[in-house]
């Protein structure tokens, strides 16, 4: 009698894991676009208060002090970056950001039941330990994803989402809060986060397990790799804190920091308050700065990559070079709070704004161009708490002063504190020797 055998079932792998098949060519670039369009919603809901503020601060009876104290709970809890970093390393990205996000995603929309500055406090608090995530996440997924040499442009896609979701936070918040009211902005930008889970989880996978990924891409990137800096266990934050490389990248970190919360948390109650802007004008300018910060992103990430390939420097010296760039360019907003005219002043916002993303992509890429691969969330996110310490302290003076001396002497101190962030960075930071 003749055997039946049974028929053998093959089970296709999930979206996204590696089969052969379908490939899409230049996956990498698509990928650092799909993180950056979670960057961009992160800040969306980041900003969300800053331009919805104007009604929200009239409506809940909220001064300037307890506004910098609001803004203050956000950039404590943020300060724990370096605990999403790590928990991005042993968890893995896909699963962890998506847990990250879908948090700050719920936690903004809750925004909208505050009855009180303290309750305010506490979810912007909350939020500010969910959002800590995006930088660390960024930067894993850069050093995944890209060759050494490709890094610093990568990045400056990466980090267009901070300056983009920033941009579109002044017309769509104060939209929803002119035809709507202050707490649909708060659940309408919840809400959008929620949806970019969704496609985070249904397309992201890493390099070695994407199966739309190519043979030859898979080669190039793991080739363009430094094979020092792709090896290691689990970091060790002692080990890190350890090396002058993390408070070469972590100093300048703290020092430029304040220029972005300044344009982010400060800007529309400066325009309001100085320049007498009612919430259309800020709604119509405010965002000038943040669409300037877009073409620093990409300048920051191009002027290393032009300096390294056409004068023969080494990689660290062409983002020393591009980092000190940006801080010569920052001097512009010294002038701001003095200029008669409120344009020229949104003019000179624009070119802080430029200036600022040009070192700041610079200076956060740095930290998968000095440490192993398994080390680069974390690392990440310890920069970014002494980022969010040097804010905390800028904004809690701004809070306590501004009533008396005003803003200008706060401008002034910006391009000071980035000129010395490039003076430490110079002095710090050394090549590795065996990456």
């Amino acid at each position: 009698m003749e055997e039946t055998s049974t028929p053998k079932v093959v089970e296709s792998p999930p979206l996204g894991e590696k089969s052969s098949g379908f490939k899409l060519p230049g996956l990498r670039w698509w990928m650092i676009t799909l993180i950056m369009l979670g960057s961009v919603l992160n800040y969306l809901t980041r900003n969300t208060l800053s331009v919805a503020q104007v009604q929200l601060k009239d409506s809940l009876d909220i001064s300037e002090a307890q506004y910098s104290w609001i803004t203050g709970a956000f950039q404590i809890m943020i300060m724990l970056q370096p605990i999403c970093g790590y928990m991005l390393d042993v968890v893995g990205l896909r699963i962890g950001f998506a847990i990250f996000a879908t948090a700050w995603s719920l936690i903004n929309m809750a925004h909208a039941l505050a009855g009180s500055w303290k309750g305010l406090a506490l979810l912007r608090g909350l939020m500010g330990f969910a959002e800590g995530s995006a930088n660390p996440a960024g930067m894993k997924a850069t050093a995944e994803w890209f060759p050494a040499r490709e890094r610093g442009f990568a990045g400056g896609i990466y980090n267009i989402g901070a300056s983009a979701g920033s941009m579109l936070a002044g017309p769509l918040v104060a939209f929803a809060v002119i035809y709507l009211n202050w707490q649909s902005a708060f659940v309408i930008s919840g809400g959008l986060g929620l949806v970019w889970v969704c496609l985070w989880l249904l397309l992201y996978r890493p390099p070695s397990r994407h199966r739309w990924l190519s043979d030859k891409e898979r080669d190039y990137i793991t080739s363009g790799q430094e094979k020092a800096l792709t090896e290691g266990g689990r970091p060790s934050i002692r080990e890190i804190i350890r090396q002058r490389n993390f408070w070469g990248i972590a100093i300048p970190r703290f020092l430029a920091d304040p220029t972005w919360g300044t344009l982010s948390f400060w800007l529309p109650l400066y325009l309001a308050t100085e320049r007498h802007w009612d919430l259309k004008q800020i709604a119509m300018f405010a965002w000038l700065p943040f669409l300037a910060a877009d073409f620093g992103c990409i300048f920051g990430g191009l002027i290393a990559a032009t300096l390294q390939k056409y004068t023969g420097v080494s990689l660290i010296n062409a983002r020393r070079l591009a980092f000190s760039t940006g801080a010569a360019l920052m001097v512009s907003v010294a002038f701001a709070g003095r200029v008669n005219d409120p344009y020229v002043a949104i003019v000179l916002f624009s070119l802080a704004g430029f200036a600022h993303q040009t070192l700041s992509v610079t200076v956060i890429t740095m930290s998968s161009d000095l440490f192993r691969r398994s080390e680069v969330a974390t690392v990440a996110g310890m920069a970014g708490t002494m980022g969010n310490l040097g804010l905390l302290i800028f904004t809690l003076t701004v809070g306590a002063l501004v009533t008396r001396i005003g803003y200008s002497p706060f401008f002034v101190c910006l391009p000071i504190l980035d000129i010395l962030g490039a003076i430490v960075l110079w002095t710090l930071v050394r090549q590795r020797k065996n990456a």
